[in-house]
């Protein structure tokens, strides 16, 4: 496969706007691991091996298991994540399919229950970044580095 187009050098100021808002989620107070998991399972569901292969070295890199990464894809049947992790998890993948689930209110109060309205809000925006980047780089053909 080859790439299509280096939108990061044909509208540097859209990526440069994409970044800052990658800086902001970046310095949120959710767990760094979560942020991991979240950016790992979106990209699966997208499909996006760029950033499967960036986020998964980059969850390893602050500690996260290889056996964690591995089983993510089917995290509802394993014993390997937290309650906490399964809520964010189960709202990643809502968020992410938003035009099938349209999130229902069972997935998104489960997280509640663990999250305050500004953890809310940042897990949320953190959902919402990455799948923005999977669009890009599955509509560019970004090739893994």
């Amino acid at each position: 496969m080859k790439e299509r187009i280096r939108m990061e050098d044909v509208e540097p100021g859209a990526y440069q706007a994409m970044f800052a808002v990658e800086k902001y989620v970046s310095g949120t107070s959710i767990d760094k691991k979560l942020k991991e998991l979240i950016k790992i399972r979106a990209s699966q569901i997208n499909g996006c091996a760029f950033c499967l292969n960036m986020h998964t070295k980059e969850a390893r890199e602050i500690g996260e298991t290889e056996q964690r990464i591995y089983a993510l894809n089917a995290w509802r049947e394993t014993p390997y994540f937290t309650p906490e992790e399964r809520a964010v998890l189960a709202l990643t993948e809502a968020v992410t399919l938003v035009a099938e689930s349209h999130v229902p209110d069972d997935v998104y109060n489960e997280a509640a229950r663990y999250f305050d309205e500004k953890q809310m809000s940042e897990i949320i925006m953190q959902i919402v970044v990455i799948n923005a980047w999977n669009r890009l780089a599955v509509t560019a053909r970004k090739m893994p580095e």
